[in-house]
């Protein structure tokens, strides 16, 4: 075998985004996710598309890994996008709303 297969995927909250690839046996994440981009500005169906390409955390089958890293034949390499805001303080705003509109004990 002289080369392997991967798909990188990105996902927005409207529609997720894959790109197969082919690329050397040594090649590392960095490099898919060089070869995800060009390929993604060649499609008419990314136009527009914004992706941290440089910045956003990545990694395979939902672990983090680094870009360095290599990866395996027929591995998903997935691009992270940063949450609008964190889960858990979200939940304790909602918490304390609804408290606020319950009356008390007694």
């Amino acid at each position: 075998m002289t080369a392997k297969r991967c798909i990188v995927v990105y996902a927005t909250r409207a529609q997720h985004y894959q790109w197969h690839l082919e690329l050397p046996l040594q090649a590392s994440i960095a490099d898919a996710l060089a070869a995800a981009r060009a390929a993604a500005a060649a499609e008419p169906a990314s136009a527009g598309l914004v992706i941290a390409w440089d910045a956003a955390a990545v990694g395979v089958f939902g672990e983090r890994r680094e870009r360095s890293a290599t990866f395996a034949d027929g591995d998903r390499i997935e691009l992270y996008r940063g949450l609008r805001a964190d889960p858990r303080a979200r939940r304790r705003e909602r918490v304390q709303r609804e408290r606020r509109g319950r009356p008390g004990p007694g």
